[in-house]
């Protein structure tokens, strides 16, 4: 087995034999892993993601060598799961997007345990990413041409994000009370859950080029359409460090759309404490759409999620969800959350000692048997990547 550090945080979680350095320019990457993949003979491909500036080059090196591509990601049932797909992820997914063929495969499967197995830490989750991309910083002559994917440099996204988890209980005692004073009332209520400035869910899988552009469309449609009477929830991300200042932008937002007081930004709070309240869940393509279908809250995605499929999530335009909100089909969603777990979601969690560990071996175990995306699952061309283009996305 080989790999490839391209950073000191990279160095530092794989030490061990196997393990190489690249130390050249980004432009020169594609050139030197393609020739790796030849002199290696190298015959599996594995990434945590399929955008990155150094993954997908690698990808494409993989496809040209006919060498099998592996992609992990968060998981779609969380917690206590990873995604692991042949190929891609989102759009670039193949898994189907066919009623039919979901059903065959969940009764092909049968029954499948999806209680959550891995506690999530919130150190896990936070303390080895402070680490990694601290490292690379302060360690950057170890690897001086290196170019990270995120979007923000880490020392003052580090300092805003820390200022944010400090006040992280009194925004959450806020939003609490926010949604308390909605709840006894008879308005009808939507949400649109923020995703991160940064994620490639946003940046790669979608036609906008900030969140900015995606709140301003929904405000538009909901201005236009949506009753009179009805308000807009907007939620801040858990992990949003506030570069961005939502509640500002929220708010000029609101008012050029003429929705002053029809519009509520909670920044923080829960979002099982909504479902019960919500007529919608309005997402990009957020597994926050995948929990409020598991709520039983109708969602209308705009752009081709991985649970955007017939029957589950409302196939009609945004403009008619503000009054005729499609509930998703239980049926067809338990064979959905059934057959994604049998394919392409493997038991473990990168934010659980044990649960680290466990994701390897059932990665590895799948690998070895040729069973990922199986049985059957595997849909080329990915079927969500014709209505990705169809919007703009450039994947």
């Amino acid at each position: 087995m080989s790999r490839i550090n391209l950073c000191a945080g990279d160095c530092l979680h794989w030490p061990g034999p196997g393990a190489r350095s690249y130390r050249g320019h980004p432009e020169d990457w594609p050139e030197f892993i393609d020739e790796f993949m030849r002199t290696r003979r190298v015959t599996d491909l594995v990434c945590h993601g399929d955008q990155r500036l150094y993954h997908r080059p690698a990808i494409d090196a993989a496809y040209s060598r006919e060498i099998r591509v592996y992609v992990s990601e968060m998981g779609l049932l969380r917690s206590g799961w990873m995604t692991f797909e042949r190929n891609g992820v989102s759009t670039l997914s193949c898994f189907p997007d066919d009623p039919q063929a979901i059903r065959a495969i969940a009764a092909h499967v049968g029954d499948i345990d999806l209680e959550a197995g891995f506690e999530k830490s919130t150190w896990l989750e936070i303390g080895p990413d402070v680490i990694y991309n601290l490292l690379n910083v302060f360690a950057w002559v170890l690897h001086p041409w290196y170019e990270r994917h995120t979007i923000y440099h880490p020392v003052p996204e580090y300092l805003r994000g820390g200022l944010r988890l400090l006040r992280k209980k009194a925004r959450d005692a806020e939003a609490a009370e926010r949604i308390a004073e909605l709840r006894p009332r008879r308005t009808p209520l939507y949400l649109l859950p923020l995703q991160l400035e940064g994620d490639f869910q946003l940046r790669a899988h979608s036609p906008y080029k900030s969140f900015s552009e995606v709140i301003d469309r929904v405000l538009a449609s909901f201005a236009a359409h949506a009753p009179e009477r009805a308000q807009l929830l907007i939620k801040s991300h858990p992990l949003d460090a506030g570069f961005e200042n939502w509640p500002q932008k929220v708010e000029d937002l609101a008012r050029r759309r003429g929705l002053v007081g029809r519009v509520v930004f909670l920044d923080g709070g829960r979002l099982s404490d909504l479902w019960p309240k919500l007529r919608g869940v309005v997402t990009l393509n957020s597994t926050a759409g995948l929990e409020a279908l598991q709520a039983g809250v109708p969602v209308k995605t705009l752009v081709p999620a991985h649970f955007d499929i017939a029957g589950l999530t409302h196939s009609d335009t945004l403009d008619s969800f503000w009054t005729a909100p499609v509930a998703p089909d239980q049926a067809l969603l338990a064979d959905y959350l059934k057959a994604i777990a049998a394919t392409i979601q493997v038991r473990g969690s990168i934010h659980n000692r044990e649960g680290v560990e466990e994701a390897a071996r059932n990665m590895a175990a799948r690998i070895l048997v040729d069973s990922v995306n199986e049985p059957g699952a595997c849909v080329l061309p990915p079927p969500r990547l014709a209505r990705a283009r169809a919007l703009g996305v450039a994947l």
